[in-house]
């Protein structure tokens, strides 16, 4: 079975049910279903409250899907999809898989440049983008000739492009069946470019359909569940969660805001079961608690059993914090990249919360290893390079084999992520392998560091970076974002650090914004980049 098929299934049994729901907060007193979007290009597409059904949803992929082969698309040709969250993004990916063509994501924070770079790296023919990138793609549009076809999804359609709302419904909503097997090409993902230009992951069919079975076997989703989906929906993470709901016939959620008062409103108002939040989410929604500007009491929370967390290591006190205001919630974190087709290679499980900290043991039809610098397995509670193994693992980095030889050894993918097996068997991720700090021939792991410097009171956020130092090469700066109506001096933190040992107490303290990208991860290549001022073996090698 392929991912269309459940779709295909859930319009004949639960057609008439709502699948679907988006909020958009920035836009008030305003409810409108799909329907209205049919055919009227004049009508707003970013209206405060849509919903869609199982049937409208596997309609709309088939009028897609019809379109693009009547325009002479064919099975292995490349559609990239740039929207921001919202109705269309799903119906928009499924009507691509349908017709048998690979469906591209892309970030909607990629400049112009790089916009152009992925329509080119993935060699794609048609490009489905909504009005919030079409001054990026004036910008570039005599540049991309290969991009034939400009569906725009919107208000305000540029005059190089064509409607995808009058387009589509004039197309037979039957599916085309066309014939697709596991082993075929589906979608292309792109990494996060924290070193240079992303790298095009190519995943097959099979890939798709093991994150959908590995989201039901860790979240157990029944057909009651309701999950709320605030990431974007162009990365793996968000779309594998939701591929939960796909597979049990339930509904969920996009919302399109980050603010913890809305979160907290929309699981009331919505009756959500299951949330997956970014670090900072997390953070901010207890802060707010903490500061009255949430009371608890005023909203039904009652239904909500599940929040789980990903993309990015997890301090454990957040999550002793958490669970003193949410007791009765099982937490759960999983861990995956891109190249995994998402979370749930690695997973800890919500009976194991004693092991919070940790990202837990192999997922579901996955294996792990960790093995040192000679490719051999090390010994317990040693640092080594996490790999894994499972029906999920990329096909390869599209045109790129020396890059795909560098992380694909006999099937086993290697994460380039540091970490330690415990006696029991679960994994502590300890660092990026390329975010290691060598100083004064020590390494030092900053996601320890951070994790510790989290737990001073007045610390909302914690990037510990290496920065040039002549003696030592390199030393510790930690970049520490303050809570707001906080106040911290250098002094304190120093104080603090002292219970870590010497060797791992930051050397140097700066304190503003840490910046993360839209999955939560810091951007430490930008800071980096900001107090280094150049690369790093540049800067320790300079003069």
């Amino acid at each position: 079975m392929i991912i269309t098929e459940l779709l295909e299934r859930n319009a004949v049994l639960y057609g008439e049910e709502i699948c679907l729901t988006e909020i958009n907060p920035d836009i008030k007193d305003c409810k409108v279903s799909w329907r209205d979007y049919d055919l009227v290009e004049t009508n707003p597409a970013n209206k405060y409250r849509r919903q869609m059904t199982w049937r409208e949803f596997d309609d709309k992929a088939n009028r897609l899907a019809n379109f693009l082969l009547d325009r002479g698309l064919r099975k292995g040709q490349k559609v990239a999809v740039l929207l921001m969250n919202c109705l269309e993004w799903l119906p928009v990916y499924f009507g691509i898989l349908k017709m048998g063509a690979i469906a591209v994501p892309l970030n909607y924070r990629y400049t112009a440049e790089e916009i152009k770079y992925c329509l080119d790296l993935a060699e794609c023919d048609v490009l489905v983008f909504g009005p919030e990138f079409t001054d990026r793609i004036v910008a570039i549009k005599d540049e991309i000739p290969n991009v034939k076809m400009r569906l725009f999804v919107g208000q305000g359609r540029p005059a190089f492009s064509e409607s995808y709302y009058a387009l589509t419904a004039c197309c037979s909503s039957v599916n085309p069946k066309i014939s697709i097997n596991l082993t075929e090409d589906a979608a292309i993902y792109f990494s996060s470019g924290t070193t240079g230009f992303p790298k095009a992951i190519l995943h097959t069919h099979q890939s798709l359909i093991t994150a959908c079975e590995v989201e039901m076997d860790h979240h157990k989703q029944e057909r009651k569940d309701v999950f709320l989906c605030i990431p974007p929906l162009y990365h793996t993470g968000a779309k594998m969660h939701w591929f939960g709901s796909l597979m049990s016939g339930s509904k969920a959620v996009l919302l399109r805001s980050t603010a913890p008062e809305i979160i907290i409103k929309t699981v009331s108002e919505e009756r959500v079961t299951i949330v997956w939040l970014l670090v900072p989410w997390a953070q901010d929604i207890l802060d707010a608690i903490e500061r009255g500007d949430i009371r608890l009491k005023d909203h039904r929370l009652s239904q909500w059993r599940l929040m789980h967390i990903g993309a990015q290591p997890v301090p454990p006190s957040l999550i002793r914090r958490w669970k003193e205001y949410f007791p009765d919630q099982d937490y759960d974190t999983n861990y995956g990249l891109s190249e995994s087709i998402g979370p749930g290679c690695v997973h800890l499980g919500i009976e194991n919360i004693h092991k919070v900290g940790a990202i837990g043991k192999a997922g579901y039809g996955w294996q792990l290893r960790i093995i040192d610098e000679n490719g051999e397995p090390v010994e317990k509670d040693n640092v080594g390079e996490l790999c894994v193994k499972g029906p999920g693992v990329m096909k390869c980095y599209y045109r790129n084999p020396e890059a795909t030889a560098s992380v694909l050894k006999d099937g086993w993918l290697l994460t380039g992520d540091m970490a330690r097996a415990d006696k029991e068997g679960f994994i502590y991720l300890v660092d990026r392998k390329k975010d290691v700090i060598i100083s004064g021939g020590e390494n030092l792991y900053p996601v320890q560091i951070e994790n510790f410097l989290r737990d001073y009171h007045a610390v909302k956020d914690v990037a510990v970076i290496g920065i040039p130092d002549k003696r030592l090469g390199e030393i510790a700066a930690a970049i520490i974002e303050i809570k707001p109506g906080f106040t911290c001096t250098e002094k304190e933190i120093l104080q603090f650090s002292e219970g870590l040992p010497r060797y791992k107490r930051p050397k140097k303290i700066i304190f503003e914004e840490i910046p993360r990208n839209p999955t939560g991860k810091i951007e430490k290549p930008l800071l980096r980049e900001r107090h280094c001022g150049l690369n790093l073996v540049e800067a320790q090698t300079e003069g």
